[in-house]
Order: structure tokens, then C-alpha cells, then sequence
């Protein structure tokens, strides 16, 4: 699946977080929009999937066989995770996957929830409320929601957020095996969490002019 943005602009009050943003974002390839913190990364991803509405311009989902994905239907085709995203902490680790994914389908064919948790790095805390997580298993749990649930799309921001080193190893050895056939954007400033990407975006430069490196 594809997005394109023409026109893009958002603005808080009276200042262009950005604007007059054109780019095609293809399947099967991976994206980092980098810029210093309060440049509107986040602003940017949560306005391209839909979360919060655009100011001005027009942004087109297509999927693969060239038909338009009305708005309403994006959120069938993404995985978001995001260190400020909420999961239900009252929840045990087996309650909320298991009701995840009585909406969703996982990736792979076969998985339970056993293995879910398993390659979340969680078999231990399958029963324990995720309100007891630490902040780097709570991260893990986002990102294994969003890597391991079958989507067209994975937006990420700040990936490794909480994360310790072995956490920021199974990070990227997790997006390597998910990234192939998606379309994946990742806002961040650390390097190492993109250092996969195709292509590198400042959004702190997009005010209309080809900003692709």
C-alpha cells in the first residue's frame, strides 16, 4: 500500500508545523523523518494516519491493485507504536494480546499467544497485569503489537524509547524480519533506530521543495 501527500500542511494556532508537503511513500520501502525534537515529527505521523485532521492538502491511500482507501478504512491497513500510545494496563499480558487480536490478525499464520509473547521477549509476565511492566517491557509490548500484527503499514516514533541495549538488539532484529513488504516510516532522532531506511526526510525542511536524501 501506498501514501502520497500533495499540498500537505498542518498548523497549531498560528504556526506551519509544516506545509506545502508533496511526496509519494511506496510500498516495500522504509522511511525516516528526522528533525531536532519539536520540529513536528509526531505531528507529522499522526496526521498521515489519520489521527489528527490536516490543515490543508490531501493525503491518498492506494492499495495494491490501484484502488483508493477510503479514510475511514486506514486504520485496517496500519500498526502504530509510539512510547505516548496507551495500552489497557489493567489488563494481564495474555488478556491484552488476546483481545487484540480478536480484532486483528497476526503476521504469521499459527501464532498464539504464547509465541507472541515469546518474541516480544515476554513469556515470563504472560499473566501479570501490564500496569506492573517496566517502561522498557511496556515499549516491547507497543512495538510487538504494531510488528507482529498483519498490516500493510508500520509507523513508528521513537522506536527504542525506554529501551535498554538488549531491547534496542531485539528492536532491530524484529524490524529487519517485519520491514520487507510494508511500508514503514519511522520519525526519529537516533540513527541506529533507521539506519535501515531507503530514504531520510527532514521535516524541519518541508516547506515545498524535495527534501528526499
Amino acid at each position: 500500500m501506498d501514501i502520497r501527500v500533495e499540498g500537505l500542511g498542518k498548523k497549531y494556532f498560528r504556526e506551519w508545523i509544516f506545509r506545502r508537503m508533496d511526496f509519494h511513500f511506496q510500498s516495500g520501502k522504509s522511511y525516516a523523518i528526522t528533525g531536532p525534537n519539536g520540529s513536528g515529527k509526531s505531528s507529522f505521523l499522526k496526521t498521515i494516519s489519520g489521527a489528527i485532521p490536516a490543515t490543508e492538502g490531501n493525503i491518498t491511500y492506494t492499495a495494491a491493485g490501484g484502488n483508493t482507501v477510503h479514510s475511514d478504512l486506514w486504520p485496517r491497513h496500519i500498526t502504530f507504536a509510539a512510547p505516548y500510545l496507551e495500552v489497557v494496563e489493567e489488563f494481564s499480558l495474555k488478556e491484552l494480546l488476546e483481545f487484540h487480536f480478536s480484532f486483528k490478525e497476526p503476521a504469521e499464520k499459527g501464532d498464539t499467544v504464547s509465541l507472541l509473547a515469546e518474541k516480544m521477549y515476554l513469556q515470563d509476565s504472560l499473566h501479570k497485569q501490564v500496569r506492573h511492566f517496566s517502561s522498557g517491557m511496556k515499549q516491547r509490548l507497543k512495538l510487538g503489537l504494531s510488528f507482529f500484527t498483519k498490516a500493510p503499514i508500520l509507523f513508528l516514533d521513537e522506536p527504542t524509547s525506554n529501551l535498554d541495549f538488549r531491547g534496542i538488539d531485539w528492536y532491530l532484529t524484529a524490524i529487519d524480519l517485519v520491514k520487507q513488504e510494508r511500508l514503514v516510516i519511522i520519525c526519529s532522532n537516533q540513527p541506529n533506530e533507521y539506519s535501515f531506511c531507503n530514504h531520510i526526510l527532514d521535516i524541519s525542511s518541508f516547506k515545498g521543495r524535495n527534501n528526499l536524501k
